[in-house]
């Protein structure tokens, strides 16, 4: 074995050991590299232009990455409609509807999860509000704490393969850069571009499985185990259905027009995703606003307060569409009638932004949606950086040689070679988050695994939902956390620990199924974007 091959192998586990040891990914990822990298070359074995490349790649792929400002966008999105109470006011409503059902408040929770995952797309937010929602709900009335607390931490990410998600985003870059890298590398010099909209495309079919799935176990358990799952009463449901339907309405019907607005505009051809993702912000900020009426008043005045703003996303939706069917351009020939009606959605577009940005502002909730939009933004900028440096340390040793030639040699050829990485990423799941595995791992074997002509779509799916159990295996699933933060006291860490077992299992089969029909990934995207 070569230096290069030892170094790196000690380097790994180096990085491993810190981070078991509590200390920052971002840090711990460049600091490790750094002083191998410098260590190296001061015995004459590290080549040190590839550090001082770092500077270059971080200009280039960070500061001027358009994709990559979608992150804080869509985080944006998500915490704002989070603090706009969008998720109490969804479970209240589904649980009135459908919870005269046996395992109806399980079908529920799951629903608004699924929701919330094309809304929000951030986990802890979903499985936080649902846990203090839901949760006390489903124990009251008589649910196993095991599977109440699995329905919630396995439905609240949901948000990491249903689109749009920051998994996709992240995931996306990296596909797109092992992409090109690995056409490259056989000559290819001109590939077709991978972008994230492919694997928003792609994600659709596969989380809407993973929905089903999750449905049809609640209603077997509901079957089998009629205690474990009851039905409300109805008496205490009201035997009003009309209001019922009408509350519904009322709560999903802007949030389902902001993810159509989201997702249509990029899957139409409208929108690119980050584009996209400016419309999501400014799409919730003005729902946010909408929600947020002043008090008093009577229920027609506050609904009056909120129509205004609702016609400012509407102006939003319009002007969509006139920029995909026209050209709003002005020239001297004079003003066409879509300038004209664009020019009229952009001034109501500015009336809703300011009216909606004094309201959140007076409420409190700005300032506290800016602030987590800053710190997780900053966190996984922070650990691109570290995981860059990480990168170009790892392919001077020469380890990316070292990981091709590893998975050329296993047998099976690239069935063997899929399964031995999609093994080591659901392993490194168990401690690791998705965020260090995507920046660290991705960029090492994918390029491997796209040189057998493997479609690059299939791939990051498959990375996606492989991706999705680290949120729920143990000993550092972070929903098992953030579910344990919250959840009353009379339910046992254990609980929620077994509750989630069915749901990873689950997300395996799904995985599964997804490795035997590539053909629920590529489908969409080859007839959306031909």
């Amino acid at each position: 074995m070569a230096i290069g091959e030892i170094v790196v192998i000690v380097m790994f586990l180096t990085t491993f050991a810190c981070l078991l040891a509590g200390f920052p990914v971002a840090f711990t990822l460049s600091g490790v590299a750094a002083l191998f990298g410098l260590f190296a070359y001061a015995f004459g074995v590290f080549d040190i232009s590839f550090i001082r490349a770092m500077p270059q790649r971080i200009f280039g792929n960070a500061m001027w990455n358009e994709v990559l400002i979608a992150v804080p966008l869509f985080v944006f999105m998500g915490v704002m409609l989070e603090r706009s109470k969008v998720a109490e006011e969804l479970l209240e409503a589904m649980g009135r509807l459908f919870g005269g059902l046996r395992g109806g408040l399980g079908l529920s929770v799951i629903a608004v999860g699924a929701l919330l995952a094309a809304s929000t797309g951030i986990v802890g937010a979903t499985v936080v509000t649902m846990g203090l929602l839901s949760l006390p709900t489903m124990l009251r009335r008589g649910y196993d704490p095991k599977l109440a607390t699995g329905a919630i931490c396995a439905s609240g990410t949901l948000g990491q393969i249903i689109p749009p998600s920051i998994v996709l985003v992240i995931l996306g870059e990296q596909i797109s850069n092992a992409y090109v890298d690995a056409q490259r590398s056989i000559g290819n010099w001109s590939p077709e571009p991978v972008s994230v909209g492919d694997l928003f495309a792609g994600a659709l079919l596969p989380g809407m499985v993973l929905v089903v799935l999750y449905m049809l176990y609640m209603i077997f358990v509901a079957w089998l185990r009629p205690a474990a799952a009851p039905a409300i009463p109805r008496g205490e449901l009201g035997d009003d259905w009309r209001e019922a339907w009408r509350r519904t309405g009322r709560a999903l019907v802007p949030p389902i027009v902001l993810i159509i607005a989201v997702l249509g505009s990029i899957l139409g051809g409208i929108a690119t995703p980050t584009e996209a993702a400016a419309v999501g912000a400014v799409g919730s900020l003005i729902l946010a606003g909408a929600r947020l009426a002043p008090e008093g008043g009577t229920r027609i005045a506050r609904s009056a307060g909120g129509a205004p703003l609702y016609a400012a996303g509407g102006a939003l939706i319009v002007m969509m569409i006139l920029a995909g069917q026209f050209d709003l351009v002005i020239t001297r020939a004079g003003v066409g009638a879509p300038a004209i009606a664009a020019f009229i959605c952009c001034a109501l577009l500015v009336y809703g932004i300011g009216t909606s940005l004094w309201r959140v502002w007076r409420a409190g909730v700005l300032v506290p949606v800016m602030r987590s939009t800053m710190q997780i933004s900053a966190m996984v900028f922070v650990i691109l950086i570290g995981a860059a440096l990480f990168s170009l340390v790892f392919r001077g040793f020469g380890g990316d040689d070292m990981v091709h030639e590893a998975l050329s040699n296993i047998p099976g050829g690239v069935i063997g070679a899929m399964l031995v990485v999609m093994l080591i990423m659901f392993l490194l799941g168990f401690f690791l988050d998705f965020i260090e595995i995507t920046f660290v791992v991705v960029p090492i074997i994918a390029p491997v695994l796209l040189q057998m002509d493997i479609n690059p779509i299939w791939l990051g799916i498959m990375m996606a939902v492989n991706l999705q159990t680290s949120f729920l295996t143990q000993p550092f699933g972070f929903s098992l956390f953030y579910l344990r933060g919250v959840a009353p006291r009379t339910v046992r860490t254990s609980e929620i620990y077994r509750g989630v077992i069915p749901f990873v299992i689950i997300q395996l089969a799904a995985l599964a199924v997804l490795g035997f029909f590539p053909e629920l990934t590529t489908w969409l995207p080859s007839v959306v974007f031909d």
